[in-house]
């Protein structure tokens, strides 16, 4: 009898043990590895290469966020691809921009992560940035300041300034063109 109380109780443990140590469901997900052939942005852009680094680390965390907080939607990693984009073409280089893109292409979701910063300070903070980016002449830092200010108002719709901002440049200019930044690059860095 104590043998059959022991298999009891022991059977429904183990179960539980082993069904929670399965892997979890994968979401599955399409993702065309950006690839960055050097800089879009040139030592003019008026960042130092720390802030560039800083930003794409922050971009690339938001952007693991809201895709594991969405599931991989397909508009989670649209949005996605626009972080790791611009991330990348800050800095090249950035462990976790690489380490995400390459993670993303394989089909695997990130970890979530902490992060340093959350939408609405991010919103603010690339806002200013912005701000600072248009006192400067040149293209370059007009482009990061154009990018800077659709991902604040992206990141977060009820800063009015960032939005407001937002929707004038688009009125001015049209629509800021992502694909510049985004679109998958084949042999020869040429887009397809």
């Amino acid at each position: 009898m104590m043998r059959l109380w022991q298999v009891a109780v022991a059977f429904p443990a183990i179960s539980l043990v082993v069904a929670h140590a399965q892997p979890e469901q994968t979401v599955k997900f399409t993702w065309q590895a950006i690839r960055v052939d050097g800089r879009s942005f040139s030592p003019e852009l008026a960042m130092m290469n720390a802030e560039r680094d800083e930003y794409a680390t922050s971009l690339a965390n938001l952007a693991v966020n809201r895709v594991v907080e969405a599931e991989a939607s397909p508009a989670s990693l649209e949005q996605a691809r626009k972080f790791l984009a611009l991330a990348l073409h800050l800095s090249p280089r950035n462990k976790r921009a690489v380490v995400v893109n390459f993670q993303l292409s394989q089909g695997t979701l990130p970890e979530r992560v902490r992060l340093d910063f959350g939408p609405e300070a991010m919103a603010k903070l690339i806002y200013a940035r912005a701000g600072l980016l248009l006192n400067q002449e040149g293209e370059e830092n007009e482009l990061a300041a154009r990018l800077f200010t659709a991902l604040a108002a992206q990141l977060d719709p009820r800063n009015e300034d960032a939005v407001y901002a937002s929707e004038v440049q688009r009125l001015d200019h049209g629509e800021l063109d992502w694909s510049i930044l985004t679109r998958p690059q084949v042999a020869g860095g040429k887009a397809p």
